[in-house]
């Protein structure tokens, strides 16, 4: 897995190199040096969205021992670093931040059902937000940009499914009853796993049944983060020349958050981000030059938020292979009884 991500980071990078190669390398660094350092106050803005990440994830926890919004923002950006830059498929981070949350005492059940429980919740979230950026397309953009429209609204509805089995299984025990199906098989050696695994789904179905903590994380926190994230694109867009309005700047966030999820397997979504941009842009009016040094803001703001975030990582030394899943039983999980 780890030779195909770095196959697939360095494939993407040519592809890259590519699309500004063969649109004018010198009008897109024109444009980005012309930005000077409003591109870096664009990039600097992703706190704004980290920071509604950390809240509405932080309303999933519970118990003592639940981080304060400063520690769960260290978590969503030692979360979004190792998911970014790093070739492990956008769960390595989930895995780092468990481990993090299991060493500032939190429960295991309770952290592993928090990450569970937000990664549905913000696929919902980015499914509807894919639709809106959609919807405009549909209704304001020129002709050419129905057949970009159309293509990104199959895709969501090819989504759409795999969203409501996943919510579907979240209910069914499913930890419980894969970790008691490889005790079978393993004849009894993973006795110890099945009632932690017992107290995940309980804390998930305990999540879901938090009505009101959901629907806020939905169509509160959640639109939240996504326009502060829109808000970096439309200061970017600002600072390149481009009087774009705002509704603009949420229709190319939504759409190339929907396209970088899509490249989940391509470290930092390099070569198709970039793609995006320049599809999405020319439905919106923009010019292939714009649309790549809009792409190349995006790239800044990973070097100054991300890298800086996988050295964090390793100063907290949790390692995304090191150790073992956390899921056995341990001095911060009660036993469950069979």
């Amino acid at each position: 897995m780890r030779h195909l991500g770095r196959a697939t980071a360095f494939a993407g990078l040519l592809a890259a190199l590519w699309l500004v190669w063969r649109d004018n390398p010198g009008a897109v660094l024109a444009l980005m040096r012309a930005a000077g350092w409003g591109l870096l106050l664009a990039g600097l803005a992703h706190v704004l969205p980290m920071l509604a990440n950390a809240w509405d994830w932080r309303t999933l926890l519970r118990g003592p021992n639940r981080p304060r919004l400063a520690g769960m923002l260290h978590l969503v950006w030692i979360r979004e670093s190792v998911n970014g830059m790093l070739p492990v498929a956008r769960i390595g981070g989930e895995i780092v931040s468990f481990r993090l949350m299991l060493r500032r005492g939190v429960l295991s059940s309770i952290a592993a059902a928090s990450l569970v429980a937000d990664m549905q919740l913000t696929l919902i979230s980015q499914l509807l937000f894919t639709l809106f950026g959609i919807g405009f397309l549909l209704a304001h953009a020129a002709s050419n940009a129905l057949r970009v429209a159309g293509d990104l609204a199959w895709g969501a509805v090819a989504l759409t499914p795999i969203l409501v089995l996943f919510a579907l299984v979240q209910h069914a025990s499913p930890f419980e009853r894969l970790t008691r199906l490889l005790n079978r098989v393993t004849s009894g050696k993973l006795t110890a796993l099945v009632g932690p695994s017992a107290q995940i789904d309980e804390e998930i179905r305990s999540i879901w049944r938090r009505r009101g903590v959901v629907l806020r994380y939905l169509f509160i926190w959640q639109p939240l983060q996504c326009f502060a994230t829109a808000f970096e694109i439309w200061l970017a867009l600002r600072f390149l020349g481009v009087r774009a309005g705002f509704a603009e700047a949420v229709v190319i966030e939504s759409l190339i958050q929907a396209v970088s999820s899509a490249a989940f397997f391509v470290p930092g979504a390099l070569g198709v981000q970039e793609g995006g941009f320049v599809l999405i842009g020319g439905a919106l009016g923009l010019s292939p030059s714009t649309s790549l040094a809009l792409a190349g803001a995006r790239r800044i703001r990973d070097l100054l938020v991300f890298l800086p975030g996988l050295l964090a990582w390793q100063v907290a030394g949790v390692n995304v292979r090191g150790e073992s899943t956390g899921l056995r039983p341990s001095m911060t999980d009660p036993p469950s009884p069979e």
